[in-house]
């Protein structure tokens, strides 16, 4: 983990700053310059821990802290309580990783899947699945069609929990492909 001081003209989307005894990444950053006043900088600013959005101004000049935050492959093994608890492929250390960071992922954990940590120090901030994933279908709900050439769909609910909505032919027990980002079914693989 290392700081490093910078000002705030130096400011741009992707920098990842100490504020506030909070750690947040600037989404947008503009030079505001009015006329007879003095120029600001104004930053949209992401809570890392909340992903909550500020807004914040800063003096033309003003000295801000950047961090720098480290990246970990971690691997998730089971629920724990009311946490998750992964193993740092890197370390072979387990940790355990709270449900606010996890957030709406949780609905595509399932045992063995790897996805990438940013930490600060030893407090972890985010995770971030892998694009794709292939998951099976377990339960499938409505879509009942009468022409096979229409782009109707149904709900299914994929083994981790997750519910998406998938093509007719799709069945019960077959491995999809989704894309985590989106939420949206790929292909049947």
């Amino acid at each position: 983990m290392t700081v490093k001081t910078l000002t705030s003209n130096q400011l741009s989307p992707g920098t990842t700053i100490s504020l506030d005894g909070g750690i947040y990444r600037v989404e947008s950053a503009v030079k505001v310059t009015v006329a007879k006043a003095t120029p600001f900088i104004k930053t949209t600013l992401k809570n890392l821990m909340t992903d909550q959005l500020i807004e914040k101004n800063f003096k033309e000049g003003q000295t801000v802290e950047e961090v720098s935050l480290s990246e970990r492959q971690l691997e998730y093994l089971y629920v724990e309580g009311k946490d998750y608890l992964f193993l740092d492929v890197g370390s072979l250390d387990t940790l355990l990783v709270p449900r606010t960071v996890i957030g709406d992922k949780v609905n595509y954990l399932k045992e063995g899947i790897e996805l990438k940590a940013m930490f600060y120090g030893d407090t972890i901030f985010s995770v971030e699945l892998p694009q794709f994933l292939e998951l099976m279908v377990v339960k499938i709900e409505g879509g009942e069609s009468s022409s096979p050439t229409s782009n109707a769909t149904k709900k299914a609910f994929l083994e981790t929990g997750a519910e998406i909505e998938v093509p007719l032919f799709i069945e019960v027990g077959d491995i999809t492909k989704i894309d985590t980002f989106t939420n949206e079914f790929v292909q049947r693989v």
